[in-house]
């Protein structure tokens, strides 16, 4: 039997037509979108209740977001599923949903309150040199737990945090503006990460045979990106059939092995692209493609334009 496609969420704009009744306010004061190029960097952010009175049924079934999610719950309660874990949140919860993670709501209660934040990889691309990696914090990890349970203290560290990046990015009239805020973004999830690591130092969620077999294929691209592997070859590191290795990752992240491998290649020449003065040539050294215009072939199948005019674009 043919397996139901998943509904993959992609932007602020998709987000508020699958959950939300129409609003254009709802979107507009915290997302930045990129006309001349036909894309999108965002980041966006709204209070809970602001949400809720938008929801258009309360509950919504499986959807694949293409973004990062960050909750915080002041007040009430939210039952969702990330993942194959059931979670009932409630006061004092802070969660986590990473991009290409499988989530659904089942309830919110009506007097839920608390902040949304939502944003994609690339508005948090364009932040520091040597930055952390996004998938490199443990609460965006597939194998980790995805909640943390904050005192009185910081869940007022947290308020803080979330409101002062909303006005920051309300405030903001270029896009230099937009360091500011994305010193706060990175200085958010630091904070969480260093509450993360005193709750969960040896915690981790129960994974299916499948979920194991996800992060252990994530975990070997990132050890081996720039070697260029196949598929094939990180099936026979794995002892499985590249195809069942291939249906096991479009399952669970919704991309297939390559896409996924193309998309963290693509995130590294992103970086290097954004945060070094290195030359196009010396880039594509550094990510072992065998020569520039193999490297600017690549980048601009994946993205529609050239390194150059990525760099262009985001030079500050």
């Amino acid at each position: 039997m043919k397996r139901p496609k998943i509904l993959d969420i992609h932007t602020p704009v998709d987000f508020q037509s699958e959950y939300l009744t129409g609003t254009d306010s709802f979107i507009c004061p915290f997302c930045y979108t990129d006309n001349s190029q036909n894309k999108t960097s965002f980041l966006q952010i709204a209070t809970l209740e602001q949400i809720k009175n938008l929801h258009k049924h309360d509950s919504f079934t499986s959807a694949r977001r293409k973004f990062y999610t960050i909750v915080l719950v002041t007040a009430g309660t939210i039952n969702e599923t990330i993942g194959h874990t059931n979670y009932t949140f409630q006061k004092g919860d802070l969660y986590f949903i990473s991009q290409n993670q499988l989530h659904s709501i089942h309830s919110w209660s009506d007097d839920v309150q608390g902040y949304h934040c939502i944003f994609d990889a690339e508005y948090f691309l364009l932040c520091l040199k040597n930055q952390v990696k996004l998938n490199q914090f443990p609460f965006f990890r597939l194998e980790d737990n995805h909640r943390l349970s904050l005192s009185e203290q910081e869940t007022e560290l947290f308020v803080n945090l979330l409101l002062k990046l909303s006005k920051e990015y309300d405030l903001k009239k270029t896009h230099n503006d937009d360091l500011l805020v994305r010193l706060y973004l990175n200085i958010l999830l630091i904070e969480a990460e260093r509450v993360y690591l005193q709750q969960n130092a040896v915690n981790t969620v129960n994974l299916s045979r499948k979920e194991v077999l996800v992060t252990k294929f994530k975990n070997l691209v990132r050890d081996h990106l720039t070697d260029h592997l196949k598929v094939s070859e990180y099936a026979g590191k794995l002892f499985v059939n590249p195809h069942y290795l291939n249906d096991t990752i479009k399952e669970v992240t919704g991309i297939s092995a390559s896409e996924y491998i193309n998309t963290e290649l693509l995130l590294y020449a992103k970086s290097y692209l954004i945060q070094t003065d290195h030359t196009i040539a010396e880039i594509a050294e550094l990510l072992n493609f065998t020569d520039q215009s193999y490297f600017s072939r690549f980048f601009k199948k994946q993205t529609e334009i050239t390194p150059s005019e990525f760099r262009a674009h985001h030079a500050h």
